[in-house]
């Protein structure tokens, strides 16, 4: 017998893996016993957590796993499911074979046990090591393929899949162990976090890649995740009033849309000259990858119950148009995983979006308060933020410094899951005290401030006319004075708090002050 994602990534066993994977996704009865796609050879399993392990069988069949001297034995229910949970066991990089036997037995090579990631998102998490071309690439990138010697490091990448109900299989490549061979196709971020957690604890890291560029936060939303808010029925209101603006027509000309602005995409880049052409997007259909609960049913749903050590999450863009609804959204989404994945408050560390836009845009700020609203899920437990926008590239969405994201990622995990004490966030805003002309901004987390330049840049402040002007910041310490000769009664404060700040202040950690304002306007 062989597992699912053997048969999937097997080009002469291709027919015979989708017809598995649609048998474990609607449940029909197998002949033999079937492992779920998520377990093949190079497997990484959650060290010092059960395992859990399943697939189908005929109904009433037992089937036993063995792993590392450990055994455990489940019998196949009615609707032919069956899982054990094996384990825990210690990290390790020795690896070894996974059996599961019943009327027949399949052999997993190369199993080891470490820490394992899910890195989902939209595409800056997509956004792989070397794509091929030069605007998606990481910096570089011909030296980090080069030197990707880790074969502790391994991705498991899901295919994209959009569906209305939760799927029980996921199709996939399968668990791919990174070298220079293979790295080019591995989430940039998700790869460097993974690469500096393996360097600090010297176990194996498994990153679970499930992302899909250009969707909303809804879309990665359980239906009961998104009906628990109170934006559940503006959110689908808002998806029937797209579909019915998408006629059959209209969705099968998009094709010929999106290729046509590829290309004149590329030919911009080409001639090195401004392109200012608004992406097609997706269209709205049953099918599409915008639709509310889509991409958890198709490619989050299905990983559950697998142990796992958190979640990394990049993802954000496609809601700056509905800021004011992300914080609940969002949280709703982090909760709704959590509890899937039935393993208490598991870590969920995301990436701050980064600088995008024009620079000196005062009116609209749809990019900080989406900022805001993602700090604001601070709040719940066992959350982190990256802070990037001061690494972003105003004139492209997709900034290829993904090196310092996933290493501020680490930094995160390393301080709050592994115990390792080096400092993981910058300057935090905790208080501001008008003195004279001037407001003194207080921080958390701060021992020093440091300005990268000769000048604070991206400040302004404004008087009770809520109008904001440009204003100066002087460093004392770890407090900054702030001020403006346009405002001589100064009442509130802002720093990096546009779409595409200007932002270089930063800790004695090197780490970036976090974007904040003092007003509520």
């Amino acid at each position: 017998m062989r597992s699912n994602a053997e048969w999937i990534r097997t080009p002469n066993r291709l027919s015979r893996g989708l017809a598995a994977a649609a048998a474990l996704s609607t449940g029909m009865l197998q002949a033999e016993p079937q492992l779920a796609p998520l377990f093949g050879d190079h497997l990484v399993l959650q060290c010092d957590k059960p395992d859990p392990v399943w697939g189908s069988a005929s109904p009433g069949e037992t089937v036993t796993v063995t792993f590392h001297g450990a055994t455990q034995t489940a019998k196949a229910g009615a609707d032919g499911r069956w899982l054990v949970n094996i384990g825990p066991f210690k990290s390790t990089g020795d690896s070894a074979d996974l059996v599961v036997a019943g009327s027949s037995s399949v052999t997993l090579h190369d199993v080891v046990v470490g820490e394992v990631w899910i890195c989902s998102g939209q595409s800056n998490m997509e956004f792989v090591v070397d794509a091929g071309n030069d605007g998606y690439r990481v910096n570089n990138f011909a030296a980090e393929v080069a030197t990707a010697k880790f074969p502790l490091i391994r991705q498991f990448a899901v295919e994209k899949t959009v569906a209305s109900e939760p799927q029980r299989g996921v199709k996939a490549t399968g668990w791919v162990p990174a070298s220079p061979a293979t790295v080019g196709n591995f989430t940039a971020v998700g790869y460097f976090f993974a690469r500096d957690i393996h360097k600090t604890l010297g176990v194996p890291v498994g990153i679970i890649l499930s992302s899909w560029g250009g969707t909303p936060v809804e879309s990665w939303m359980s239906d009961q995740a998104r009906a628990s808010t109170s934006l559940g029925s503006t959110l689908d209101d808002r998806w029937k009033k797209a579909l019915a603006e998408w006629p059959p027509e209209r969705v099968a000309q998009h094709p010929a849309v999106m290729a046509a602005w590829v290309k004149a995409s590329e030919e911009a880049r080409a001639k090195h000259v401004d392109f200012n052409l608004p992406w097609p997007g997706f269209p709205a259909s049953e099918t599409s990858p915008n639709k509310p609960g889509g991409l958890f049913n198709g490619m989050i749903a299905p990983l559950q119950p697998a142990a796992i050590r958190g979640f990394l999450w990049y993802q954000g863009e496609s809601n700056v148009g509905h800021a004011s609804e992300y914080a609940e959204l969002f949280g709703s989404m982090i909760k709704s995983w959590r509890t899937g994945f039935a393993q208490g408050d598991l870590p969920f560390y995301f990436v701050q979006l980064a600088n995008f836009g024009n620079e000196y845009e005062l009116k609209d700020r749809g990019w900080a308060l989406l900022r805001e609203a993602q700090a604001q899920t601070l709040a719940l437990p066992a959350t982190g933020m990256a802070v990037t926008a001061d690494i972003g590239i105003a004139d492209n969405i997709h900034p290829r410094n993904k090196q310092e994201v996933g290493r501020r990622l680490a930094l995160v995990a390393r301080a709050n899951v592994y115990g390792v004490p080096p400092d993981f966030t910058g300057p935090v805003f905790s208080a501001a005290a008008v003195e004279g002309k001037a407001i003194r901004v207080h921080f958390a987390h701060c021992v020093e401030l440091a300005v990268h330049g000769d000048r604070v840049t991206s400040l302004e402040v404004a008087g009770s006319d809520k109008v904001f002007y440009p204003a100066a910041g002087v460093v004392e310490a770890d407090t900054l004075k702030v001020s403006s000769p346009d405002v001589p009664e100064p009442v509130a404060v802002r720093y990096a708090w546009t779409n595409a700040p200007w932002a270089n202040l930063y800790g004695d950690n090197g780490l970036p002050v976090v974007p904040f304002r003092t007003d509520t306007w």
